[in-house]
């Protein structure tokens, strides 16, 4: 499948998906990439790119589950930080229309850091440098005791959102991630704090920076 988010990251050094991602996209009122926290209310189906060049955290937790979305079933790694601290924030989005594509670029964070709590994001790709403090690879998903908690399953639709009872997630005490690139579905937070927010609405495609080391 070929995302309509541009920047070509993919799958390297760590299979953890990770962070960030911006919820201003709702906050300011344009109804793209919305859901996270596992299908907690409709996904889109419309990925966007999300670059930064530090993340670190606290309370991290990761697992599988499913997004039901318009267009279709989508196998994620849902993140869950406690709290977050992101420099050079970037979302990138390309939405088609009937009069062509129409991109949204978002940038913050650039002289003081984002910040984030009870942070989620659902994603499927990711290219970074890691490292995590104290961490459990392999924990029950309802048996973790780091971050903000899973998401709880739909008891009335299996297929959306939450994850299955005993299966693999990983959990650390804090994490820090560099040349974040990644490809996410969704994301939501309790709080999230953007210094420098800009915004820029174009016809045609739009990219974040991809770092790399």
């Amino acid at each position: 499948m070929k995302s309509q988010a541009r920047g070509g990251t993919r799958w390297r050094r760590f299979a953890v998906v990770m962070v960030p991602s911006v919820a201003a996209t709702a906050a300011i009122g344009v109804a793209i990439a919305q859901g996270a926290l596992a299908a907690s209310f409709s996904v889109s189906g419309q990925q966007f790119q999300v670059t930064a060049k530090e993340l670190t955290g606290d309370g991290f937790v990761q697992y599988g589950a499913n997004d039901v979305t318009k267009a279709g079933n989508k196998p994620v790694a849902v993140v869950g930080l406690d709290s977050a601290k992101i420099t050079s924030l970037c979302q990138a989005v390309t939405i088609p229309t009937p009069f062509g594509d129409v991109s949204m670029l978002l940038k913050a964070g650039d002289k003081s850091q984002v910040q984030a709590t009870k942070l989620y994001i659902d994603a499927d790709e990711l290219a970074a440098n890691a490292e995590f403090t104290n961490i459990d690879i392999g924990v029950a998903v309802d048996g973790t005791t780091k971050g903000p908690g899973p998401a709880k399953p739909d008891a009335n639709d299996p297929r959306k959102g939450g994850y299955v009872p005993g299966s693999f997630a990983q959990q650390a005490e804090k994490v820090k991630f560099t040349n974040v690139n990644q490809r996410a579905w969704a994301t939501t937070a309790g709080t999230f704090t953007l210094p420098g927010l800009h915004m820029n609405v174009k016809m045609g495609g739009a990219e974040c920076p991809v770092y790399s080391d």
